[in-house]
């Protein structure tokens, strides 16, 4: 059995966490074709605006930009195409459950290398109201500040 160190992390989506509150992590798998494989293992990957849906049984990922591998044949994929998400029955229908209720939305937090295999992080998220935001770059701004004041001093 593999540790930890068999993970690799490729691609953070930073936004997702300044713009949501996570209530639930899940790792799923993705359906991909082999240049969208060696694209992502690049890490030429982009999260701008990626959101899941549910669709009947199957939850599907919009927006998730993967770029062209340059070395692919003529045969190449289409960067914003729909990707299926791999998860079990019981974990669709949960979701499905929540993500009926007001404000929840599925949001892709990070893509690693499991194991040799690509995984997706997917986050069950509620958006953070402007106050919120305000408040959590004030508590940032404070803490660095705090830091900076006691490197100054020699203690």
């Amino acid at each position: 059995m593999k540790t930890q160190d068999s993970i690799k992390t490729i691609a953070i989506n930073r936004r997702a966490r300044f713009d949501y509150d996570i209530e639930e992590r899940l790792e799923c798998g993705i359906v991909l074709f082999g240049s969208e494989v060696k694209s992502i293992k690049e890490g030429r990957v982009s999260f701008s605006d990626a959101f899941a849906e549910i669709k009947g049984q199957e939850v599907w990922l919009n927006n998730l930009h993967i770029a062209d591998y340059p070395h692919s044949s003529i045969f190449r994929h289409d960067p914003d195409r729909p990707k299926k998400l791999l998860l079990h029955r019981q974990e669709i229908k949960r979701l499905d459950r929540r993500v009926r209720e007001k404000g929840f939305t599925l949001i892709p937090l990070s893509i690693y290398l499991k194991h040799g295999l690509i995984k997706l992080e997917l986050g069950l998220c509620r958006g953070k109201k402007a106050y919120d935001k305000r408040a959590e770059i004030k508590a940032r701004d404070l803490d660095r500040e705090i830091r900076r004041e006691f490197k100054v001093k020699d203690w």
